[in-house]
């Protein structure tokens, strides 16, 4: 595993329950600004048990080929969406 896969997992395995942060701003957190694509790039192909679900696009939208799942997943843990 690369430095920045490494980055951008641990920002996302520090989110709690509740907790989302979009793509952009895992970048910035993981130390590389500006590499919104590059996270989803990570999150698509990881196998690490990570709560992927919590990421979303900018403005809130979830952009996952699994949508559906992935509101379920926000909205049991108390997350309002647009």
């Amino acid at each position: 595993m690369g430095d920045f896969e490494g980055d951008v997992l641990a920002v996302i395995r520090r989110l709690r329950r509740g907790e989302v942060m979009t793509y952009g701003e895992v970048a910035a957190e993981a130390g590389h600004p500006g590499a919104a694509r590059a996270v989803g790039n990570v999150v698509a192909r990881t196998t690490e048990d990570v709560p992927w679900w919590r990421v979303v696009g900018a403005g809130g939208k979830l952009v996952s080929p699994h949508a559906a799942e992935q509101r379920l997943k926000l909205v049991d843990e108390g997350v309002h969406l647009p």
